[in-house]
């Protein structure tokens, strides 16, 4: 899959869950039609941004090697982003955005290699190389941004998602790829197929859902990294890819109907429609505004507040997710009970199916999914009676106690809960506290019920007092086989008719004329004109929808 691909060190350390992702540009399929759709959207953009775009963009295209002239080869572009520490990677659409946000925190930026239909020429839902390449790639060239990014990608891939995320998800890809089909002939069938695409996409934007943490860090990533303006309300610039990428939008969103809105993290709870122009916007004075929001609103995510809050969200996700308890040890899995005092303190949670335990992010030593492949399960908090929690029990405390290796004990944590076994053996952390103690023959019981009996196996008890972290995904990604849900939704290959083959053989020759007339530092001849010019009325009459083709020949005329 990564042949001919050119490297990176960055794109080298990828896990190899990203790098399932990553496709080659396969750059000759791109037509000169898709030339000159890029060259016109950039000589429209460029003209018109280098007014009132952030001062970074004209510095960054410089930067990136991105040419107004042709579509950018993903491999030049990665050679010049290497200078910069970044790196690109070619994906075919839409991907998950928990990956999308991991790539980002690699500092890889993810460019769907496609690029838009002529019909949408002005706005496209469909991420495409116009949009990534010309959008985002340029501003990373600033440093306090490209800082924001990164940290942005590591924030939000811990960010715990819903089953409604996941729907909306499939949506957007599925409309995005319906848009961008290229048929052979217009197609009934594919107007109502993107009818429909659109209406589920409204019925999904209009449902009242919890919004998730995947959602509302979506909404930041927004109003900032997509549709985002700096400077000062009166006087704001675009350093939004979406803005940076879009014909009208680069130029409708300044004008005084679209409402300014002063960026906080209020712009986390403010959704957005991806299918229309929005309505308003919101205005950061600078980039490090940006970073103060986002650490702002990380302060509010389960990664950092742990506790029942956070292990509910993980329950409610049904998707794999890691805990990290006050003694350092992680435990991931896909997380489906808890049990609470009347605290609201977690004092038992459990998981189903593959976990694995870790102590930071690396898989302890026989602890891996073969050892805990039907689940992992343990009662937390401090025991009934001892003020000394089980974590700060060093050697002699335990022995105080009664905790004696190989010998059977019984202890009572305050929520009630209860453990009887035989005493195997513990395991500290680097600090020297103790994380995980290991029980045969042991029952586990809770009021009138039966957690855990003999018959169950080893009980591998987590020792914490509590849940500090809870965020989407495992400790250590090598603890499990991350290979994504892989989408119901194909991007589909073009299909051209013979005569849309004779287009694109005019537009080639459009783009020979003039490379040459560039090159050579010259006028076109007279046998030329002559050729172009019977071009052009055969286009005039044949094909008038062919408006771009007919402006590259005028261009050339005049």
């Amino acid at each position: 899959m990564l042949q001919n691909i050119e490297s990176n060190p960055l794109i080298d350390r990828l896990p190899p869950h990203l790098k399932q992702f990553i496709k080659p540009q396969n750059y000759e399929l791109y037509t000169a039609q898709d030339q000159a759709v890029w060259r016109h959207v950039m000589q429209r953009n460029v003209e018109f941004l280098s007014k009132v775009a952030h001062g970074s963009y004209l510095k960054g295209l410089e930067k990136t090697g991105i040419s107004i002239e042709e579509i950018p080869s993903m491999y030049g572009m990665n050679r010049i982003l290497k200078e910069i520490g970044w790196a690109a990677v070619a994906v075919d659409g839409f991907i998950p955005p928990a990956a999308f946000m991991e790539f980002q925190a690699y500092k890889i930026l993810v460019i769907a290699a496609d690029i838009r239909k002529l019909e949408n020429i002005e706005y496209t839902p469909a991420p495409d190389i116009i949009h990534e390449a010309a959008g985002h790639a340029p501003i990373i060239a600033s440093p306090d941004y490209a800082e924001y990014l990164r940290r942005f990608g590591e924030i939000g891939s811990k960010a715990i998602s819903s089953a409604h995320d996941h729907q909306m998800y499939e949506a957007v890809r599925q409309l995005s790829i319906l848009k961008e089909t290229r048929t052979a002939v217009h197609d009934a069938q594919l107007d109502q197929q993107i009818s429909n695409a659109e209406e589920e996409v409204e019925r999904l934007q209009n449902k009242k859902v919890e919004p998730s943490e995947m959602s509302l860090i979506r909404n930041l990533h927004w109003w900032t990294v997509e549709y985002g303006l700096v400077g000062t309300l009166d006087d704001p610039k675009i350093y939004g890819a979406g803005l940076l990428s879009s014909i009208g939008e680069s130029k409708s969103c300044l004008e005084p109907e679209v409402e300014k809105r002063p960026y906080s993290i209020d712009a986390a709870y403010q959704d957005f429609d991806i299918t229309r122009k929005q309505p308003h916007l919101y205005v950061t004075p600078d980039f490090a505004r940006l970073s103060e929001v986002l650490e702002e609103f990380a302060n509010t995510m389960a990664v950092r507040k742990g506790g029942h809050r956070g292990l509910r969200k993980l329950i409610d996700s049904k998707s794999l997710g890691t805990i990290e308890l006050s003694t350092g040890l992680q435990v991931s899995g896909v997380f489906t009970r808890m049990i609470t005092n009347e605290d609201n303190e977690v004092v038992f949670f459990e998981t189903t199916g593959e976990s694995a335990l870790a102590y930071r992010e690396k898989e302890l030593i026989g602890h891996g999914i073969s050892t805990h492949k039907k689940g992992f399960l343990s009662p937390l908090g401090k025991l009934k009676g001892i003020s000394l929690a089980i974590e700060d029990m060093g050697p002699r405390d335990l022995q105080a106690y009664n905790f004696y290796d190989n010998e059977r004990i019984e202890f009572t944590y305050e929520s009630g809960i209860h453990v009887e076994g035989l005493n195997v053996t513990g395991m500290r952390n680097l600090n020297g506290k103790l994380m995980l103690i290991q029980f045969v023959d042991c029952t586990v019981t809770y009021k009138d019920e039966v957690l855990f009996t003999p018959q169950d196996g080893m009980l591998h008890l987590a020792v914490g007092k509590e849940i500090v972290s809870a965020y989407a995904g495992p400790a250590d990604y090598h603890s499990f086989d991350l290979v994504y849900h892989e989408s119901d939704t194909k991007t589909v290959k073009p299909v051209y008719t013979e005569k849309q083959l004779v287009v694109h053989g005019w537009y080639e020759k459009v783009r020979r004329f003039r490379e040459s007339v560039k090159t050579n530092n010259t006028v076109l001849k007279d046998d030329q004109i002559n050729e172009l010019t019977g071009i052009l009325n055969q286009v005039e009459k044949e094909f008038p929808d062919q408006w771009l083709l007919i402006d590259e020949i005028y261009e050339l005329l005049t």
